[in-house]
């Protein structure tokens, strides 16, 4: 496989178990990547040092490693993420827990973390080690409605050659208080926009609820910085297209992730999907509050 300037030369693989994370390392093995499942993260300097790696990695993390803990794989992410000649994802391959429970029953087999209790333990058990590792994730494929053929061509749209296909944007929502997101190609900021914060019948609810939407759509620049934002975007999709991207991350911001950088991000894409272009969206600290690891949830506004 060629690979494009743009492609990661590593890919990070790890997700709950019987969520498709093996699938998806054959998968990118497929696709000219130099495969390595569950890897101990005690290997992965070595491994990542001289001789440099000519060929791009996909490196398989599961959590039954005897030397895996969360502390250690998001060390060993910002370790990563340091080394300035190598660009690098996290993969994050997710599933539901009743998913993953049905999947367990049917084919009886014991879940690795819960090998003497029930398969609903070992997830939950699971869940829990992986939940802040989900939140640092570059990209989220949900597997609970997708059959294994389904994953492969989801990975193929994002890591396959870029012959003849079309260029995949990501739109993602974020807060400035938790960093930008590591993979973001553009980044906008939606903090000059008036805030739900401060409305109380608001507050809880975020960007994706139609009352937070239309008060932020009241703001007088609201609508201006769509269209302007709109009409950036698809003046540089082309272009990029063009260079041989097969992927592009926009990040929206505001400052608690939850409500204005939520609803632009929301009509943003769907802009884009109307226009035709292959679109998904991330809503980073929606997603840290659902897995339950926002640093305080009580702490989404706007201060």
């Amino acid at each position: 496989m060629s690979q494009t300037q743009s492609a990661p030369s590593l890919v990070l693989v790890t997700g709950p178990s019987g969520a498709g994370r093996t699938t998806a390392i054959r998968a990118l093995e497929d696709m000219g990547y130099e495969a390595i499942d569950n890897l101990p993260l005690s290997l992965l300097p070595r491994l990542m040092g001289d001789p440099i790696p000519t060929r791009p990695l996909a490196l398989g993390v599961d959590a039954r490693n005897r030397d895996f803990s969360t502390h250690a794989l998001i060390e060993a992410i910002d370790q990563l993420d340091r080394i300035a000649d190598r660009k690098m994802q996290l993969l994050y391959i997710d599933c539901s827990a009743e998913v993953l429970l049905r999947r367990f029953s049917e084919t009886r087999r014991r879940h690795p973390l819960a090998p003497d209790e029930s398969a609903r333990a070992g997830i939950e058990r699971e869940f829990d080690l992986l939940g802040p590792i989900r939140a640092r994730a570059d990209l989220l494929i949900d597997t609970s409605e997708l059959s294994p053929h389904e994953l492969r061509a989801a990975l193929t749209d994002w890591f396959g050659p870029t012959t003849g296909r079309a260029l995949a944007v990501s739109v993602h929502s974020f807060s400035y208080k938790r960093g930008l997101p590591r993979s973001a190609d553009l980044v906008l900021d939606c903090r000059f926009l008036r805030n739900p914060y401060w409305q109380p019948s608001l507050r809880a609810l975020d960007g994706r609820d139609p009352e937070v939407a239309a008060y932020v759509a009241g703001d007088p620049l609201c609508e201006p910085f769509k269209a302007k934002l709109l009409d950036l975007v698809q003046l540089l999709l082309p272009a990029y297209e063009a260079e041989g991207k097969s992927y592009l991350s926009i990040a929206l911001g505001c400052t608690g992730g939850q409500h204005r950088s939520v609803a632009i991000a929301e009509s943003l894409t769907a802009a884009l999907a109307e226009a035709g272009w292959q679109v998904s969206t991330r809503h980073r600290e929606l997603e840290r509050r659902a897995a339950g690891t926002s640093d305080n949830p009580k702490d989404t506004g706007g201060r």
